[in-house]
């Protein structure tokens, strides 16, 4: 088992009422609107003659509000703190969770080197913010050495004191340990992406897995190679067999204590790196495939997540985990393997191998008779060709894809309904197995791959499939509270939906 120690993943989150002598910087929203750019929200926090001069100062240096626009001045001498920073909100009647959020963020990425901030944003909307400047000041530096690892001067930010009228109702404190868990859940996924695979092979992964799952006090098992052999897993197996760090299934349960709750499985694509096998990849950006690893890294977290929050819902989580290696021992186009529960795949090309141990996966959590299945991977480029690098498509039962996508739009994720049209499933049948892994053409890549998917979904259950292959890896540059590299989308969709499941059923 892994013997890594946990670092912080974010900084304090604290509530407050006034601005305490310990804030170095106030952060402040400012809107933008005809009259000019004003300071939204802060009456009853600070001053209004101070408010005022704050204001005029801004203006002076040019500010406008423009959404996540940063303007830094001095402080009035009214106030404790030696600086103002004002963030852009954009318009004040299109002002929305999700620019909090973002705006947030951009703060938190531009303050490095400080200690404590404090910040009105919290008044707007106390949870946006929270997460904005967790996740914003979130960064990925285990592997830098002294010669390039952040100095004094330009360690994140460590405290964040949220201003809220009443930093001590229930109300708030349970508001600020909701956005809190989810920022640090999707914290944690980024930490799993952002391993590089020298350090995250299937074994480790599966091993950090289950460390977290028993201190969340998740019921845990982890199949290695023999087991899956045994068990019938041909997915799994085929995939993993061209590397030397054998495959592994990890199973993680939460089971609430609400009487008659309902059951959700979900399942993550978990290759530690993608070569594309024999039909292997172009070596240019192949890099990027560290991260090929982003549902199941998403999966693991917000089980872990429902248990911390005591949601009343059942989650089963199935974590399929391989290698894609090239070697004399991997498995070549044109083989045929037999997935769990018996359907025959000839293998056309060993760079669609996601869908192949998802399909093992989703059978196996079949098994656990639920009411839902959410599914979520890195699995094609064409979601990227289809909907760009920020928008998860989601597909799946007609009903329970759009509430999936609603959610996933509203708390900022933006997943998209995709349809999945029935012309293109006769594309992947076979003349020597039940079915191929892909069809002999391009089109439709994306909904072609839920095809697949489809196929392993038992009758009745409710599903949802969400292609975030451009979504979990940000491989620009950073922009709101999303920094470079792995993003832990789609973990506010998922648990965002298992929260509406255990109020609306």
């Amino acid at each position: 088992m892994s013997t890594r120690t946990a670092r912080s993943l974010g900084p304090d989150l604290v509530l407050a009422g006034t601005v305490a002598k310990r804030a170095e910087i106030l952060v402040v929203g400012l809107t933008s609107g005809p009259d000019g750019p004003e300071i939204a929200l802060s009456e009853g926090i600070v001053d209004e003659d101070v408010l005022a001069e704050i204001l005029d100062s801004l203006i002076a240096v040019g500010a406008t509000g423009k959404p996540e626009q940063l303007t830094r001045v001095p402080a009035p001498s009214a106030l404790s703190v030696t600086s103002v920073l004002a963030v852009g909100l954009g318009s004040a009647d299109k002002l929305g969770s999700e620019q909090i959020r973002k705006s947030a963020g951009a703060a938190a990425r531009s303050l490095s080197g400080i200690d404590t901030v404090a910040t009105t944003l919290s008044i707007l909307d106390l949870g946006a913010a929270a997460e904005g400047f967790a996740l914003g000041a979130y960064s990925f530096t285990e592997f830098k050495s002294s010669m390039t690892a952040p100095g004094p001067d330009s360690q994140p930010l460590a405290r964040v004191e949220l201003l809220v009228p009443s930093p001590r109702t229930k109300e708030t404190k349970a508001t600020l340990a909701r956005s809190a868990a989810i920022a640090e859940a999707v914290a944690t996924a980024r930490e799993f992406v952002n391993t590089p695979p020298s350090h995250l092979y299937p074994a480790e992964f599966a091993a950090r897995a289950k460390a977290l799952g028993v201190e969340a006090g998740l019921t845990v098992q982890v199949l290695d190679e023999k087991a899956l052999e045994k068990g019938g897993y041909g997915g799994i197996i085929g995939v993993g067999k061209g590397s030397s760090r054998q495959p592994r299934l990890v199973r993680l349960e939460y089971a609430s204590k609400k009487r008659g709750a309902r059951k959700v499985a979900l399942v993550g694509k978990g290759i530690t790196f993608d070569t594309g096998g024999i039909s292997i990849k172009p070596a240019a950006g192949m890099e990027n495939m560290t991260s090929d690893m982003g549902g199941a890294a998403a999966v693991i977290s917000t089980v872990v997540l429902a248990a911390k929050l005591g949601l009343p819902v059942n989650v089963v989580a199935y974590v399929p985990m391989a290698e894609n290696m090239p070697s004399a021992t991997a498995q070549r186009p044109g083989d045929v393997l037999t997935q769990y529960g018996g359907i025959t795949i000839e293998v056309v090309n060993t760079d669609a191998e996601g869908r192949l141990i998802l399909a093992d996966a989703m059978v196996r959590a079949g098994e656990d008779n639920p009411d839902y299945m959410i599914d979520t991977a890195t699995l094609t480029g064409a979601q990227m060709v289809a909907l760009g690098n920020r928008t998860p498509g989601v597909m799946g039962t007609d009903e329970f894809r759009d509430r999936v996508a609603s959610i996933s739009q509203s708390v900022g994720e933006n997943g998209w309904a995709m349809p999945l049209p029935e012309e293109l499933r006769g594309d992947l049948d076979s003349k020597v197995a039940d079915m191929a892994n892909v069809t002999p053409h391009r089109w439709g890549g994306m909904l072609v791959a839920a095809h697949y998917l489809k196929e392993f979904v038992p009758e009745g259950v409710q599903w949802a499939h969400i292609d975030v292959a451009g979504p979990a890896y940000n491989t620009s540059g950073p922009w709101g509270y999303t920094g470079k590299g792995g993003t832990g989308v789609p973990v506010r969709t998922m648990i965002s939906v298992l929260e509406d499941i255990a109020v609306n059923g």
